[in-house]
């Protein structure tokens, strides 16, 4: 498994902790509370694939950003559809998640 050092919230310095709560305020409500196993694993700290871009702050919010804004109510496709199409990529690349 590989190792990247990460910055855990009780740690985060105020650019970290405003770009990490930015990139959050743009996710759907439904994605605020973290799954309870996740959460037990991580202690309550940002997920992994999060986690990693901890040390470029800007990077964490630019690249985390975008899914917010992709999954915005105001576009065309519903929540479902979104869903839908995140399911199947995943089942293509063989994801586990």
């Amino acid at each position: 498994m590989t190792w990247i050092k990460t910055v855990p919230l009780a740690e985060a310095d105020e650019t970290l902790l405003r770009a990490w709560e930015k990139q959050r305020d743009l996710y759907p409500p439904e994605y605020a509370e973290s799954a309870p196993a996740a959460e037990d694993a991580r202690g309550g700290e940002m997920s992994g694939v999060v986690g990693s871009h901890s040390l470029i702050p800007e990077a964490l919010y630019h690249a985390f950003a975008t899914f917010g804004v992709l999954m915005s109510p105001d576009l065309p496709l519903t929540r479902r559809q979104h869903e839908m199409i995140t399911t199947v990529v995943s089942s293509i690349n063989r994801c586990v998640y």
